[in-house]
């Protein structure tokens, strides 16, 4: 099992970071490591004072695949979710300066927390789908799946061409505008269409 993150997915969220658009999809990876379940805690690092919370929507792999055509992409995803791609900004910021590899700075242990996962048939059009991240409370960030630099098809069969997709895999689609600090103490809740599928407590 492994953890494929999209980056630079959404264009205000690239025009926030500073980075220009992609011209194609952009991608790290996380360990099983990261995975924080929905419900248990966030333990903050630490070797990191600035860690930012990245909300995104999540896809389940449900199937073997490799250099997948897009026509077909829509049929090796069965299930979507809600969760965080964490980041240690301070980290990345000093490995960026040195043009060093960042995956400390992402793929750190708990850097992925995630909801429960819906069949797509909970949804009525998955590609236009209204999600927000709320702290304490408040809305932090908030987006619309329609507005994906690259689709989820379009990201299978990119990624499929250079790693071979694994059922039990998962897909982070990319983050909107907004991402931020999290303190310890915080309470994050994740919806999506309204239907709270995620929360988690910063400690």
């Amino acid at each position: 099992m492994k953890i494929i993150c999209i980056g630079r997915n959404y264009a205000e969220h690239a025009k926030e970071m500073k980075a220009e658009t992609p011209t194609e999809p952009v991608f790290f990876m996380k360990p099983e490591s990261a995975i924080v379940r929905n419900g248990d805690p966030f333990f903050y690092p630490d070797f990191s004072k600035e860690v930012h919370h990245e909300v995104e929507i999540i896809l389940r792999v449900c199937k073997n695949g490799k250099n997948v055509q897009k026509k077909f992409a829509h049929t090796y995803y069965d299930a979507i979710a809600i969760g965080i791609d964490f980041t240690a900004r301070d980290l990345q910021a000093q490995c960026k300066a040195k043009g060093l590899p960042w995956e400390k700075a992402k793929a750190f242990d708990g850097s992925a927390p995630m909801g429960e996962f819906m069949p797509l048939s909970h949804f009525k059009d998955i590609h236009n789908l209204n999600f927000n991240l709320d702290i304490n409370g408040k809305t932090v960030q908030k987006g619309n799946t329609k507005d994906l630099i690259f689709s989820y098809d379009t990201v299978i069969e990119y990624i499929s061409r250079f790693v071979t997709l694994k059922m039990g895999d998962f897909i982070y689609t990319g983050t909107p505008e907004g991402v931020g600090p999290v303190t310890i103490g915080d309470k994050m809740e994740a919806f999506i269409e309204g239907e709270k599928l995620f929360s988690c407590s910063v400690k």
